[in-house]
């Protein structure tokens, strides 16, 4: 008897050992010698420029002068003055927008949903005045440019300015057990936002979040992509999905040696295996005695 407890006791403390979570998954940023770096020594920056896909919202603002007239060309109720001598013709008026990181239950900005232009299912927007403009699969500034062109043939070139975007940066984190404080719909208005940027602002990752598979899912107009990155690798700067896009979902998997209890931090292995030993010491003294 006394020797299979021993055994027991061997297995138990190779359980605690394996258990453990190590400097090594949980420390971002590792170095690397596979990171590219440039005659200066700077990380270059590798970021993918933003393509529209279909059911996407955006917003546009049109800017002319008084004299430009343009509530008659697009529509007197999309017009408001900007008490600075200019005029701001509004696809869309955007208020009450989304914070970062502060969704409502249902997800989205509202006001945004109802007054933005929607990318149809024929990857079109409809612009009054202007018509049908291809969207999909195109970048904000190339759509711009077509919607300034097409705005200059109605007024004096440089009398008008088209100002196109999205709401933000919109994205999404979905973490299983104990990530359900930083999951769900998140926004940032901000030009560029990087995969650290994106989880330190929503309070980091705690030490059962697997680091070494971080997946994103990123939609493009031919579908939708599903990487995984290694956030303890410094190389990680040179892939395009460190930059966080619109629409991106990142997805926060738990590392299957915290579910059974074990390595979530040092004081927490320790009292699990001081309970299981306990258990087992117990369960002989009983038997012993029998």
């Amino acid at each position: 008897m006394m020797k299979n407890i021993n055994h027991l006791l061997l297995v138990v403390l190779a359980l605690l050992l394996t258990s453990c979570v190590t400097m090594k998954e949980v420390r971002y940023n590792q170095p690397t010698e596979s990171l590219v770096v440039n005659e200066e020594g700077l990380v270059p920056y590798n970021i993918q420029p933003y393509r529209v896909t279909k059911n996407d919202i955006l917003k546009l603002n049109i800017v002319t002068t008084p004299k430009g007239d343009a509530a008659q060309f697009y529509s007197a109720y999309n017009t408001s003055s900007t008490g600075t001598g200019t005029t701001n013709v509004n696809a869309m008026v955007n208020q009450g927008n989304v914070g970062m990181g502060s969704a409502n239950s249902q997800g989205g900005n509202a006001n945004f949903y109802f007054n933005g232009l929607k990318v149809d299912s024929n990857g079109d927007i409809n612009i009054m005045g202007i018509g049908y403009v291809k969207a999909e699969g195109r970048t904000l500034a190339d759509i711009s440019k077509e919607i300034q062109d097409k705005v200059n043939e109605n007024f004096l070139e440089g009398k008008s300015q088209v100002r196109l975007d999205t709401d933000g940066i919109t994205y999404y984190i979905i973490g299983d057990v104990e990530t359900v404080g930083i999951t769900g719909e998140k926004v940032t208005h901000k030009n560029t936002l990087n995969i650290f940027e994106a989880l330190s602002i929503n309070g980091g990752l705690n030490r059962t979040v697997d680091r070494k598979m971080v997946e994103i899912h990123r939609k493009y107009p031919e579908g939708i992509k599903i990487v995984k990155l290694d956030l303890t690798r410094q190389d990680v700067m040179n892939s395009p999905y460190y930059w966080i896009q619109n629409g991106d979902e990142l997805y926060l998997n738990t590392r299957g040696k915290n579910l059974n209890g074990f390595g979530k931090d040092p004081v927490q292995s320790l009292t699990t295996g001081v309970s299981i030993l306990t258990t087992v010491m117990s369960i002989y003294l009983i038997l012993t005695r029998l």
